[in-house]
């Protein structure tokens, strides 16, 4: 973690699973889930274009100490105050992501505005 938090500046408090029994329990998987076509409005290029790119950033990036497990499946949740589980999503695929503002929606946030952010982010 300690790179990471070099690199990004990053000085709240981080909590980590090493051994992701979070992630087991929850039953988040490790590949690509299923073939369903699955379309994230946060994803600008297809399966075969956008692993190479992630593979080419995390081997020539100064982010590549701290890369993690790249079959690795996420998701997003909304938990708490206590052990109560507002929403899940569990990715079945790396396309597979709730738009950000769903998630704020959800969680009775603000919303972002993309509109004045350039629509393809080359990184």
């Amino acid at each position: 973690l300690q790179p990471f938090c070099s690199l990004t500046g990053y000085t709240h408090e981080m909590y980590v699973d090493p051994q992701r029994e979070i992630y087991k329990t929850l039953g988040m998987k490790r590949g690509e889930g299923n073939n369903v076509s699955v379309r994230s409005p946060h994803v600008k290029s297809n399966t075969l274009l956008g692993s190479i790119r992630s593979t080419w950033r995390a081997m020539t990036g100064p982010a590549f100490d701290f890369q993690g497990d790249p079959a690795q499946q996420g998701g997003a949740l909304i938990l708490g105050p206590g052990n109560e589980v507002h929403f899940l999503h569990l990715d079945k695929n790396r396309l597979d992501h709730v738009p950000i503002n769903t998630v704020l929606q959800l969680a009775g946030v603000k919303t972002v505005n993309f509109t004045n952010k350039p629509q393809i982010v080359h990184i």
